[in-house]
């Protein structure tokens, strides 16, 4: 079957060789899964799920008995006092912005204590001029970077913190960037650090790409505020758009009414028959997450072997779904995204190329056949068309399929003899 998808015996052999040593870690990750799995469970039984829940609503949405059940179950899954959870809520950027524009006042001040955050968020907060950003409305911006290590820089952190700062912004994953990500322990001694400084600032966790693959999540350890997309792991890869955000009762509170509008908070915004698919998808998430992080380790070790730098490495704690593989030439990266997109299952026949998409600051490659437009739960992987052309790969939903991808980007860069079996780069 495998030849009948267009990989030869020599890059199976290879890669036959690497997933035989990861077999005691995908069963880690299986352990976390069903963990997850019935702490999911768990939320939906304690707030009586019934197919009543499933019904569509239109116009205002007033009464939408599903959505006040999703966001409750979503609160309980992430242990936070409320949540909202809407498809109004177009992406994850979107949902950043919400969280920050509906908690920041003019003349309040918010840190990054993570670094740079992910390229999107740069016009929403100001630091590249954009029309509507906070800065506009005089909201100030400083950032504390992580440490050579990729640790957070307690002295710095507490030296920037001032009486003008009112939210401060933790970065759960690497965005474009080759450092490590997060883990929820260590997020939780940022959140105890700042809390101790100033008790009133707010923390707010970007948690994209991270959701159920540990045991806890950032909230767990008092985050203000979580913000994700239902089309990156918590959607489960059924959720066809939409967004979450789990935190304090205040801040849920005060994002509701800058996603609608003042007065009418979270008692508007028509389901439109998704809460199905949303509290399905979230159902399916903790499993289908594994699948995509049992992809990114074999993509790791498999890469890693070959002499690229990969980070993670093959062998380190993961704490997202993302692979970062940096292959030096643009080629590589080129070659790399071609072959996610021949093994998707829609549009594989298309051939990605580099364009200058909306919000990054250069070109950027994208690959992803998916079921959903720009879904990163599903098969795909992108990168700017800059030094070190690294390629982050993501997703997949289910393990094989997430194999299949790599298969066919070795087989990609092999044919195109980038790579070499018999004499890795070094």
């Amino acid at each position: 079957m495998y030849q009948k998808l267009g990989i030869s015996k020599e890059v199976l052999h290879y890669a036959d060789k690497i997933e035989a040593s990861l077999q005691e870690r995908f069963a880690e990750i299986d352990k976390i899964a069903e963990y997850n799995q019935g702490k999911v469970l768990y939320a939906m039984q304690k707030n009586k799920v019934s197919d009543i829940h499933f019904a569509a609503t239109t116009g205002y949405g007033y009464n939408d008995l599903g959505r006040e059940v999703l966001e409750q179950v979503y609160a309980d899954v992430f242990g936070t006092e409320d949540a909202i959870v809407r498809p109004q809520i177009t992406c994850g950027t979107h949902a950043l912005h919400l969280a920050l524009s509906a908690n920041l006042r003019p003349g309040d001040e918010m840190i990054s204590i993570s670094g740079k955050p992910y390229d999107t968020l740069e016009e929403v907060i100001g630091i590249r001029p954009s029309k509507g950003s906070l800065a506009e409305y005089g909201v100030t911006y400083r950032q504390v970077d992580l440490t050579r290590e990729g640790c957070f820089d307690w002295s710095k952190i507490k030296e920037t913190i001032s009486p003008e700062t009112k939210l401060v912004a933790i970065q759960r994953s690497k965005g474009y960037q080759t450092r490590p990500t997060l883990s929820t322990e260590q997020i939780g001694d940022a959140i105890a650090f700042v809390k101790k400084i100033r008790k009133d600032i707010i923390v707010m966790v970007d948690n994209c790409y991270g959701e159920f693959v540990q045991k806890k999540e950032p909230s767990n350890f008092g985050a203000d505020m979580v913000v994700g997309s239902l089309i990156k792991n918590p959607g489960g890869g059924l959720a066809p758009i939409g967004g979450y955000i789990a935190g304090t009762r205040q801040c849920i509170e005060n994002i509701s009414y800058r996603l609608s509008a003042p007065g009418l908070g979270k008692e508007v915004g028509a389901t439109l028959g998704l809460n199905q698919s949303f509290f399905q998808g979230l159902f399916m998430a903790p499993v289908v997450t594994a699948g995509a992080l049992k992809g990114a380790i074999y993509a790791a070790n498999i890469y890693e072997s070959l002499g690229f730098d990969v980070i993670p490495n093959g062998t380190e704690p993961r704490y997202d779904i993302i692979q970062a593989i940096s292959f030096g030439k643009p080629q590589g990266l080129i070659g790399f995204c071609r072959g996610i997109q021949k093994a998707a299952p829609v549009d594989s026949y298309v051939e990605p190329e580099p364009w200058a998409m909306p919000g990054y600051d250069s070109d950027v490659i994208m690959a992803a056949g998916a079921f959903v437009q720009g879904s990163s739960i599903e098969l795909s992987a992108d990168g700017p068309l800059k030094p070190p052309y690294a390629a982050y790969f993501q997703g997949g939903l289910t393990w094989y399929h997430a194999k299949f991808g790599i298969l066919m980007t070795l087989e990609e860069l092999w044919r195109e003899k980038f790579i070499s079996f018999d004499n890795p780069l070094s």
